[in-house]
């Protein structure tokens, strides 16, 4: 078995890594395993088509934590953020939306369609941010468990403390935010389509739900914590695809002396002990899993290591988001109908879904037939920031597209929702087809074969009440700590959940390295 290591990592996605790298920045000997052939998990950058790379699965930057990119050096290891030039571009049966820029320039935008919202998005904006404000101090916080120590009763205690400074306006718009649908929250505001669409997108994006259902209105602003290049609310690009974050952090780690190995995949997890598909055990003092909880409870961790109950509740652990990702490979940019010319809209999150009801026909379609008639649609086209990616003259799209039921037979529908997508932006901007020279796609089935998310969710887990904060990913181990002497969790099904924002990697790293006895570095 060989010499016994600090700590073993079970997954170099983007949290594995920052883990890995504040746990080898405080002194512990750190191994990392990697079940694919290169780092990053689902934040990778990778050809699809010869002379055409994009990122593969993850496709936009704006929840990365500004802590993690400082403390773990990612700029000195190239890592390079571009800002889009609009956040959304968003067509409509009679015109178009664009949501960036500036307010003011928004406000111009939405006037369009309705003068009074346009007036209201100033006070929108003020309560979302707001609330948006208190939730990311608890980001980079350990939530507390239900029933614990003392510890637990000052989180709880330092939580409240910060809901305090919230006046009585604010803690009922909190309250609103985690419990209602997103279409109560924006029809409280808004009377276009339009903007309601533009921003409920974000309500359903990774969830497998409609913006009608209780709890969406959570997703939407889990998507308005983050900020790009100290600017918040905005959204980027990393020059070179996802793969530049989890190339920066892979350098890092490497600089501290952290041991990556690809290739090597974990069969089992025991007490202290990896086995891998190869056969070879190695011990760890700390093993920190950076993969879904239902994945390491049910299939890593062996049964017998785990109450009855523990298991069952993990059974029904909810894992599904209903995408379906692509990459295409492009001889010309698109051409809207509704603006034709090429324009910083072409660098924007390009909404194909003009209206909460389209979202929530597509979800009903799925539940019914396995796949959405009309899906959602949002395309992003980075070649236009980024010249890296395509040959002179040629593009690449990502197409993030739902709903997509996880369980359908995706061994034979894969063509037919390849079709329906395309159906799509072609009916935005025709010509559309005709400009693809090669694409690939991940169903629901790929993402959990290719990165290991379960159901397809990109978020390890479902970002609903039930499961969030001192309940992710189940009451009592919220603490990153599993049920498991010395097993952690360090992945998006632990607080804060999905994105690409290495927080749950940071949190991880210091509560091992308290149990170690040891500071958390800076």
């Amino acid at each position: 078995m060989g010499a016994i290591t600090d700590a073993i990592i079970v997954g170099a996605g983007h949290n594995g890594l920052v883990c890995a790298c504040y746990l080898a920045k405080a002194g512990l000997k750190v191994k990392v395993l990697e079940r694919r052939r290169v780092v990053g998990g689902a934040a990778v950058t990778e050809e699809f088509h010869p002379g055409f790379r994009n990122s593969v699965a993850a496709y936009t930057v704006s929840l990365l934590q500004p802590k993690v990119i400082r403390e773990l050096r990612l700029a000195e290891h190239g890592l390079r953020i571009v800002e889009r030039p609009l956040s959304n571009f968003l067509p409509t049966q009679n015109g178009y939306l664009k949501v960036g820029g500036g307010l003011a320039a928004t406000q111009k935008e939405v006037a369009k369609f309705s003068a009074r919202d346009a007036e209201r998005l100033p006070d929108y904006y003020q309560t979302i941010e707001k609330v948006a404000d208190v939730l990311r101090g608890a980001v980079l916080e350990t939530p507390p468990n239900i029933g614990g120590g003392i510890s637990d009763l000052l989180r709880f205690l330092g939580t409240g403390m910060k809901l305090k400074k919230l006046d009585m306006e604010s803690r009922r718009d909190l309250l609103e935010l985690f419990t209602r649908s997103a279409a109560e929250l924006l029809e409280r505001w808004f009377e276009s389509e339009p903007i309601k669409a533009a921003f409920g997108f974000d309500a359903v994006v990774g969830n497998y739900a409609s913006p009608f259902h209780p709890g969406t209105a959570y997703v939407l602003l889990h998507h308005c914590f983050g900020e790009v290049n100290g600017k918040r609310g905005i959204w980027g690009h990393a020059l070179g695809g996802m793969g530049a974050i989890s190339e920066a952090l892979a350098a890092e780690a490497r600089r501290l002396g952290v041991e990556i190995e690809c290739d090597a995949a974990v069969a089992r997890v025991r007490q202290g002990v990896v086995l891998l598909e190869d056969g070879r055990e190695i011990a760890g003092r700390a093993i920190v899993a950076n993969v879904n909880p239902k994945l390491l409870y049910l299939k890593l961790v062996e049964r017998g290591l785990l109450a009855q109950d523990f298991v069952a509740r993990m059974e029904r652990y909810k894992c599904a988001s209903a995408t379906f990702r692509m990459n295409v490979a492009l001889s010309a940019l698109p051409r809207f109908s509704c603006l034709p010319e090429p324009g910083p809209h072409l660098s924007s999150g390009i909404i194909l879904a003009p209206s909460l009801a389209y979202m929530d026909r597509a979800y009903l379609d799925a539940r019914a037939e396995g796949i959405a008639r009309a899906p959602i649609v949002e395309m992003l086209i980075p070649s236009t920031v980024d010249d890296s990616l395509a040959p002179k003259g040629a593009h690449v799209a990502s197409l993030f597209c739902q709903h997509f039921a996880p369980d359908a037979d995706w061994g034979s529908r894969k063509q037919e929702a390849i079709e329906r997508i395309f159906e799509v932006v072609e009916s935005h901007a025709p010509g559309f087809r005709q400009s693809v020279i090669a694409h690939s796609a991940l169903t629901p089935t790929d993402l959990e074969r290719e990165f290991g998310l379960t159901g397809g969710d990109i978020f390890h887990g479902q970002l609903s009440l039930d499961q969030l904060w001192a309940a992710r990913p189940l009451l009592g181990y919220a603490d990153y700590r599993g049920p498991v002497q010395g097993l952690y969790l360090c992945g998006a099904g632990a607080h804060p959940g999905g994105g690409v924002t290495g927080a749950p990697g940071h949190n991880c790293a210091r509560e091992v390295l308290r149990d170690f006895g040891r500071r958390m570095p800076t």
